[in-house]
């Protein structure tokens, strides 16, 4: 399959409710992803051979079927996981040759779920992201930072301090996680699934969050995202995986085809417009035999 690339050519952002965004090239280089091999002894490779480039506020989206190597390729963005051969570098540096707490300093990851700390509150759990910034001492110390209290403001729950994790909703608990990625106060975010297990109305105000926190704080995000409506929607940039490497590359007008439905995501189907917003609105039909190389 022979996918569109995004070059420092391509054409500024203009999806809908937004002003027009500057380009990749006018941007500059937040992340890049070189040559990254990972896997696992006796088994394929997770990853065989990416190379991604992300600009500097740029909204990606990644997209694929469950072991493809997306939530790997985040954790090794992150710097939680190292591969076996390839870089990653951030705003230029190899994050390889960064002390983990410098690297908690430019790049925060939301992983897809957490387990619950019964008695903690809001309050608590948001002041994790500050790891990195006030290390273990500082984590003792009562009292939020300003990154903390901003944190907690920008997505809608500077009054929660005092509540208990546990007492929240799915909605309303991954409201407070982003807080907390938001709180780590880096320049790229990292996003695994952030609307998994959300009712859809939750799941719009969840992906809506982000796109305006991109804007306000000028943050790069790259997420993962299972459902192709949403990336298409929400992100100015899809990447397609399958089977470890990169199937597609492109803005959603040009990735999201049918093609990518059978080749990608293995379901036969349409693609269309969405007549007021623009973005391309997928018809699924059915599912395709899987090929031989997938079947586990």
């Amino acid at each position: 399959m022979t996918h569109p690339t995004v070059s420092a050519s391509a054409p500024a952002s203009t999806t809908p409710g937004r002003p027009p965004q500057p380009s990749a090239g006018e941007r500059g280089e937040a992340l890049r992803v070189e040559g990254v091999r990972f896997g696992y002894p006796g088994r394929p490779p997770v990853l065989d051979g990416v190379d991604l480039r992300v600009a500097r506020g740029e909204l990606t989206a990644l997209v694929g079927l469950n072991g493809c190597g997306k939530s790997t390729l985040l954790r090794i963005m992150a710097g939680l996981l190292r591969p076996d051969s390839g870089d990653v570098l951030i705003g230029g540096e190899r994050l390889a040759r960064m002390p983990r707490r410098a690297a908690a300093r430019r790049v925060a990851l939301l992983h897809q779920s957490a387990p619950s700390v019964p008695g903690m509150t809001v309050r608590q759990l948001v002041r994790q992201g500050r790891y990195a910034a006030r290390g273990p001492l500082g984590m003792l110390r009562d009292g939020d930072d300003a990154a903390c209290r901003q944190a907690l403001a920008d997505v809608g729950v500077a009054d929660w301090g005092a509540r208990q994790v546990d007492t929240l909703s799915g909605g309303e608990r991954q409201r407070v996680r982003l807080a907390m990625a938001l709180a780590q106060d880096t320049p790229v975010l990292l996003l695994d699934e952030p609307t998994t297990y959300l009712d859809l109305r939750h799941q719009l105000e969840v992906l809506q969050t982000v796109v305006r926190l991109r804007d306000e704080r000028a943050l790069t995000v790259v997420m993962v995202l299972h459902d192709l409506a949403h990336a298409a929607r929400f992100a100015e940039r899809i990447v397609a995986l399958r089977e470890g490497r990169v199937a597609a590359d492109g803005p959603p007008a040009e990735v999201v085809t049918p093609a990518l439905l059978a080749e990608v995501l293995g379901v036969a189907g349409r693609v269309g417009r969405d007549p007021e917003g623009g973005w391309p609105v997928c018809y699924p039909d059915h599912p395709l035999p899987a090929p031989t190389s997938l079947v586990k």
